[in-house]
């Protein structure tokens, strides 16, 4: 709501002659992904997702749009398994600069890299790898949704802020499973922890039928510890990992308590409010991608009106600026790293029914914004292409 507000004041103060006539248009580009088969299909991947999350930031931009009058619209295209990515990136950019990104790391440095990209802004909303935002990082790739890294940092807050120190760690065998769990090792070593013991879930058993006889045997060597933590990205065992453990011991990460981008039971700061439109719009809850998705198109909303331009260069340069914040949901507003490019934003650590913990938790401390130890920090990172 402050949002809107804000908004509208500006509205009443703007004189008539202020006004520009802006008008945005977005392509949400999409890579279809074949999923890996897993176990149980009780979670199926809504046909919209990301999409969905788009759509309601293009409601949200045009409520303030109407005030100020300026323009916004939202295409979608989705290229299939093996189609031609980058014919169809050339495609959408010779209609817009502004493209929000849902496809793996490399195929969104393909884009970035493309000359028709080069005065462009490109917003991340699917990607987690770190490396698209330290080493391999492009100044005209902005990321909204969060990298495993703030994601693994709020968990281990979390174990450092109860004391549970012993820990052990199951990880699945596929790739995302497996950069989930080097980014929980290196938060683990960023607040001075580490494992006792770690094992790979490399069985195809089917655990619907035989997770009690299975998991109490893989897991009874571990002796005993505060936490299990597993790394399931997949989502394809770990459903079937807690309360069939030998010991009788938490479950975080993938699973149990979980760093999540954002959540259906974040419930405070007008967050129902969103859930709510999210719901009346696709009838379902707002799943992560989508909330990234949202938050791109809103960062373009904000900084349209806040500058009242859709030249890249002027919305760029606002975005990275100390001047731009977006409301999220989540808290506290959220802005830019200038250095890499990557959207600080809370972590919310929740259960199937309620938010534990919002990170970064009380205590963790940083001379910028406590926000920032969250992920990759500017000392640490290898990103060159923001500081040219």
């Amino acid at each position: 709501m402050k949002t809107y507000l804000r908004a509208l004041i500006a509205s009443v103060l703007l004189p008539a002659a202020a006004w520009a006539e802006v008008e945005i248009a977005v392509t949400y580009l999409q890579m279809q992904v074949p999923r890996p088969p897993v176990l149980s299909n009780l979670d199926p991947i809504p046909d919209d997702l990301g999409v969905a999350g788009g759509e309601l930031a293009l409601a949200d931009n045009l409520t303030t749009a109407k005030f100020l009058g300026h323009k916004y619209n939202l295409s979608v295209t989705s290229v299939p398994e093996g189609g031609d990515w980058l014919t169809a990136a050339r495609q959408a950019l010779a209609d817009s600069p502004f493209l929000i990104l849902d496809a793996p790391a490399q195929a969104q440095l393909d884009v970035a890299d493309l000359p028709e990209a080069a005065n462009a802004i490109l917003f991340n909303a699917s990607a987690s790898d770190l490396d698209v935002r330290d080493q391999n990082c492009r100044a005209n790739l902005l990321h909204t949704l969060p990298s495993n890294m703030m994601r693994t940092d709020a968990l281990v807050q979390f174990l450092v802020k109860r004391r549970w120190d012993e820990l052990v760690m199951i990880t699945g065998v596929h790739p995302g499973d497996q950069a989930f769990a080097q980014s929980l090792k290196r938060s683990l070593e960023k607040f001075r922890l580490e494992l006792s013991a770690e094992k790979t879930w490399e069985f195809d058993a089917d655990l619907r039928r035989n997770a009690a006889q299975e998991v109490p045997l893989f897991t009874q060597e571990f002796g005993d510890y505060d936490v299990l933590l597993i790394a399931d990205e997949l989502d394809d065992f770990s459903r079937y990992i807690e309360f069939n453990t030998w010991q009788a011991r938490p479950v975080a990460g993938s699973d149990g308590l979980q760093p999540v981008t954002w959540s259906r039971v974040v419930e405070q700061w007008g967050a129902v409010q969103m859930q709510n439109r999210f719901t009346e719009q696709t009838g379902r809850s707002m799943m992560p991608k989508d909330y990234a998705a949202w938050a791109a198109y809103r960062t373009l909303g904000e900084a349209v009106t806040r500058t009242q331009s859709s030249d890249p260069t002027v919305l760029l340069d606002y975005i990275l600026s100390d001047d731009f914040e977006l409301a999220g949901f989540k808290g506290r507003a959220m802005n830019f790293r200038s250095w890499n490019g990557q959207l600080r934003q809370p972590i919310p650590l929740v259960t199937d029914r309620a938010v534990v913990a919002m990170a970064p938790l009380e205590g963790f401390l940083h001379q910028r914004t406590e926000l920032d130890t969250l992920g990759l920090d500017e000392g640490e990172s290898q990103c060159q292409a923001f500081r040219e």
